[in-house]
Parts: structure tokens; sequence; C-alpha cells
């Protein structure tokens, strides 16, 4: 059977369930020039907005090292489900970039009155790197998430401090032949941002494979973006989606993950130059990668990835 058709897996989170899924393929466009022609046409708005005309080059907004936070005003939220919205902060000056690379993050701070030390939280931006005058976040409320609920609490035009940024995965054009992603959660958008810089630069062939587990359907963060990289690189790009709890008429499906299905939908581990890439809540680790030891200590690898024989080398956690 073709691998794409084979029912995916998911993930154990620390209060949910491991999910699962079946796969369909996406048909291939009837004209796939004017696809990629849209898809191109919307990356270069995302990446167009507040762009000056007058040819000033871009500040970096966060240097890193020394520099210290910054508080960034809030500009605008929406709403993007129950329980997830899209903050967009403007930057210092309005030509100014974020100055991140991929894949890097930034720290979050807050200090409500009757807390005795700062939450510290890392997010990763959804907007482009060379996006000018502003960074966008999508961020899920969790109930017992301090920083979360801060942000979902905030309106325009409050101010929240940031630093970075902090420093990844750095990514080349054609690094990897084939890059996996598995994800729960928010802990899609280091994906995103690694997707983002692969299909919008036309040197980079690199292949990539996504297994993204959420709790509903309208928990599917980003799942536009990816469905326009499906359409547009069905040959280099797959999307397995996995629903704890599927609406009816769901055409994909529930279950545990487990060996057969990581066999069938990833490369195997003698293939050369692939790389793995896990995140999301710490149950996923536990279960597909064992977790890290600290964020300069990727740990041992554990979990279904050594299962099936992959090497500590041929996977990175977030």
């Amino acid at each position: 059977m073709n691998p794409w058709l084979k029912y995916g897996g998911g993930f154990f989170a620390s209060t949910f369930i491991l999910y699962g899924i079946i796969s369909v393929i996406t048909p291939v466009p009837e004209d796939k020039g004017k696809a990629k022609a849209n898809l191109g046409a919307s990356m270069a708005q995302r990446r167009g907005e507040g762009v000056a005309n007058d040819g000033k080059p871009a500040n970096k907004a966060f240097t890193g090292g020394d520099q210290g936070w910054i508080d960034l005003k809030l500009e605008s939220v929406e709403e993007l489900s129950h329980n997830t919205k899209k903050f967009r902060f403007a930057l210092p000056d309005k030509d100014d970039v974020s100055g991140l690379q991929i894949a890097s993050a930034l720290l979050t701070k807050y200090k409500g009155p009757e807390m005795e030390k700062p939450v510290i939280r890392p997010y990763t931006p959804t907007s482009d790197e060379d996006a000018r005058g502003h960074i966008d976040f999508v961020v899920k409320r969790y109930p017992n998430g301090p920083m979360s609920q801060h942000m979902h609490n905030m309106e325009p035009p409050q101010r929240l401090d940031f630093k970075g940024p902090i420093p990844k995965y750095p990514w080349e054009a054609n690094k990897h032949d084939h890059i996996c992603l598995i994800a729960g959660g928010t802990g899609i958008t280091p994906m995103y941002q690694l997707c983002r810089a692969i299909f919008s630069n036309p040197s980079d062939k690199t292949k990539v494979t996504l297994v993204f587990g959420n709790v509903t359907e309208e928990d599917i963060l980003l799942k536009r973006e990816f469905e326009d990289l499906e359409n547009t690189y069905p040959q280099r790009f797959r999307a397995f989606y996995m629903l704890d709890k599927p609406p009816e008429g769901w055409m994909q499906g529930t279950g545990y993950i487990n060996r057969e299905l990581l066999k069938q939908v990833l490369p195997e581990p003698k293939v050369e130059n692939i790389k793995i890439f896990v995140c999301g809540p710490p149950g996923l680790y536990k279960a597909i990668s064992g977790p890290k030891k600290s964020p300069q200590d990727q740990g041992d690898l554990a979990g279904l990835l050594k299962d099936l024989g992959y090497a500590k080398d041929q996977v990175y956690k977030f």
C-alpha cells in the first residue's frame, strides 16, 4: 500500500491522548502553475506587509547578546479558534525586521502583580523573517499556562517584553534531502518556520513530511497554509492530521501512533541525509523521541524513533 494512504499516528500530550490519522492525498491541481502563483502571491503578501518603498536598509529589532528585553506594543488580535489567537506586535520602527533566522525563537516575559517571579516562555513567530514593522505569533491558550493566559487577556495597545533571538536549528537550502516534522498543538510553529524557508526558496528542493496532532479539527493551526503547500508541491510535501475528537464525516482518522505507522510514513533510518524534527507538549517528546535535558542538551534519543532504529543525530527536538 502507498504509505501516503496509510493511517497516520499522533501523540500523547500531558493532558490529552495520543492521536492517529487516516490520510488522503490531495489531488494535484488542474492548473498547478496557477496554484503555485497563488501561493507565491500569498507568501509575497505576508512578507510585503509594511515594507517601505524607499529602499531603506532593514534594521534588526532583535540582535541578541547584551541587548536585553524590548517591550513591544500589541497592534492587533485575531481569534482563530475557541482557544487560539493570532497576535501582531509592532516592532520599534515601521521599517524594522525581526532579526530572526531559520530556525529561531523569541523569549517573552510577564510578571503579574501577585507573582513572585516573572514567567518566561519561548515562542516562534509565524510572520516571515523579512516582514517589516511587525511580528506575529499564534498562541494557544492552556488552562495551566500563565503566559498564554496573559496573552489571551491582552488588548491593544498593551505591551509585552521580548528578548532574542534564541537560535535553534540553523537551516540552509538543501541541508537535508528529506525532513520529517512531528508536532502537537502549538509545536507546529517552528515547523511552519522551516516550511516557509524551504518552499519560498526556489533553489531548495527538500522533501517534507508533516505529522500533526490535535484534539479537534478547529485546533489545527495553519491548516490553510499547509493545504496550499500540499496542493502546490504534491511530490515534495505531505501532511498527516490526527484528531482525538474528530467531527462527523471526518475523512481521516484516530488512534495511537505505532511502529507500523512511522515505518510507513517516514523514510527508513538507513536513508542518508534525513532529519526528523519533534516539537510539542512533554508527552509528545516522551512518546516519540524522549525529552531534552535542557535547552542546550538534546538528551538521549528514546521513544518510538529509537525503537525504529533512528540515530540520535537524525533527530532534533525543538
